[in-house]
């Protein structure tokens, strides 16, 4: 038994439940593969917030995409009990709780797969102290950071530019499996990325994407990261900013929307134990084009995830 989305040549978009891609909504995660959730989050954010409006923006949004894939004209629904398990429950005032309760949340998913609309970029921290319980995992990273800055404000250790170290020094993420996508902007200081680069993290930066092409950037994403499990979270910032002004800390010079999709469609058979897609922030576009390219990259995700079988 699959789920399947309402049909919108039978109920209007703009009428019903809403709910991701609108799938049923359920609480048992036995009764599904891949869950679907909001993670509406923002106490990691250090400038610009508002990604906790995130995932609500994000299910609307996902409302409009129809359930087959026009390149592979397969649909995750027909392999796959995909469901949308509502928001995971955090504490908007205190970060250790949060942190806490979010891991709680995840590890209760047993065996199902999740795939998140956040919230900050600190939500794959805890996500993956759930998921990487049994050893570390592959980390695919599409971004316009490098999220390994030590601390911010006088020691605050957890935040939306911390997590990726923060992993990797508890031993969540393969550094020498991690590749991120689309780096670029200035820095804090002229090493600012060396704590990633001695780790062994691969730091592909936007001239490097560029030089490389996006077929040789989907060839270096599999090389590195293998065949083991593996997360993949997109930071929507990773795209320009002229195509997702609605975020918090937007860097020009980024990819375009198409080519973020060619990127990600071409890692189809990795091992993802997990996605994300992240940073998402509704009040700084207005327009809703920002929550409708999130749910377009959550689409596109969802595809890898119901077909680990490979092209």
């Amino acid at each position: 038994m699959t789920y399947w989305p309402a049909s919108s040549s039978t109920t209007p978009r703009y009428a019903g439940p809403v709910s991701f891609f609108r799938l049923p909504s359920l609480t048992d995660p036995g009764e599904a593969d891949i869950a679907l959730l909001g993670l509406p989050y923002d106490g990691g954010t250090t400038n610009r917030a508002g990604t906790r409006h995130g995932p609500r923006a994000m299910r609307e949004m996902s409302m409009f995409i129809r359930p087959f894939h026009h390149v592979t004209r397969t649909s995750p629904y027909t392999t796959h009990r995909v469901a949308d398990f509502g928001d995971v429950p955090m504490n908007p005032l205190d970060i250790d709780e949060s942190l806490s309760l979010i891991t709680a949340h995840y590890a209760g998913l047993g065996r199902t797969r999740p795939l998140t609309a956040g919230g900050d970029h600190l939500i794959t921290l805890p996500i993956l102290r759930a998921l990487a319980k049994d050893g570390p995992v592959g980390l695919i990273q599409f971004d316009a950071h490098s999220d390994t800055n030590d601390s911010y404000f006088g020691g605050q250790r957890y935040t939306h530019g911390t997590w990726v170290r923060r992993a990797i020094e508890e031993g969540l993420v393969d550094p020498r499996r991690t590749v991120q996508i689309g780096i670029r902007g200035t820095r804090y200081a002229p090493d600012g990325n060396d704590f990633a680069e001695n780790a062994g993290v691969t730091t592909l930066y936007i001239e490097d994407v560029y030089r490389l092409g996006m077929v040789g950037v989907i060839a270096e994403i599999r090389r590195i990261v293998g065949l083991g499990p593996a997360y993949l979270t997109f930071d929507v910032d990773g795209i320009d900013p002229a195509y997702t002004p609605g975020t918090g800390t937007p860097e020009v010079g980024g990819y375009t929307v198409f080519e973020a999709q060619q990127m990600v469609r071409g890692l189809m058979g990795l091992n993802l134990v997990g996605a994300d897609v992240v940073e998402v922030s509704p009040p700084f576009d207005p327009s809703g084009n920002t929550a409708l390219v999130g749910a377009t990259m959550m689409f596109e995700i969802l595809c890898l995830m119901a077909r680990p079988e490979g092209p």
